[in-house]
């Protein structure tokens, strides 16, 4: 009897992983749009132009402009992935895991030092820099972190994962006469790329 060949582990299976990976990188992307801090200002220190509004709330994207843009890095890259050769596999990995830096970087300089990342939004509502106010801080930088850390778990799962997937292009393609016929489950994802490829999953 012949030995079959061993099924994809659950993590690693492509639609899994990107999945996560695009999951992970949108949870960063929803707590931009959330208010990251709640600023009470001093009417004496903003004058008139700020008497009418001593309370402001500073969404995410506001008080860490950078996060949203890696975000969408991340998220084009986890989609790219799936489709990616090896080697572009290995550089798609490297920008995920540097927007992931950005990401958790820039939320923590937040979190340390939330009046500085508050000046923005405070000289837009009065029309006064540099004003000292009382700066309330939500979870929501701190889920920015964490969904950040995470992403980068994530991108480091794509390498080893990635030698259970299926070759995808002429350059990943083994030098034989013919296709074998993949054993296993086929998941979405691999459906696709066998109908680009002119071949009947089923």
């Amino acid at each position: 009897m012949s030995k079959k060949r061993a099924a994809t582990p659950a993590w690693a299976r492509k639609s899994t992983l990107v999945l996560l990976v695009a999951v992970l990188a949108l949870a960063v992307f929803g707590t931009t749009t959330q208010t990251w801090m709640t600023v009470t200002l001093d009417p004496n220190q903003v004058g008139q132009s700020g008497a009418a509004q001593t309370a402001l709330e500073v969404q995410g994207s506001k008080a860490a402009t950078a996060v949203t843009a890696l975000a969408l890095v991340a998220l084009a890259g986890g989609l790219a992935a799936a489709i990616a050769g090896r080697i572009a596999r290995w550089i798609i990995t490297a920008i995920i895991l540097l927007a992931s830096a950005g990401i958790v970087a820039a939320a923590a300089t937040v979190l340390a030092d939330p009046l500085a990342a508050a000046q923005g939004a405070i000289a837009a509502a009065t029309g006064v820099t540099g004003s000292q106010a009382q700066v309330a801080v939500t979870a929501f930088p701190v889920l920015a972190v964490v969904a950040g850390c995470l992403l980068a778990l994530a991108a480091l799962l794509i390498i080893p994962a990635s030698r259970h997937w299926k070759t995808r292009t002429k350059y990943d393609a083994p030098a034989t006469g013919g296709t074998a016929a993949a054993s296993g489950p086929v998941d979405e994802i691999d459906s696709w790329d066998r109908l680009s490829r002119g071949d009947d999953p089923t």
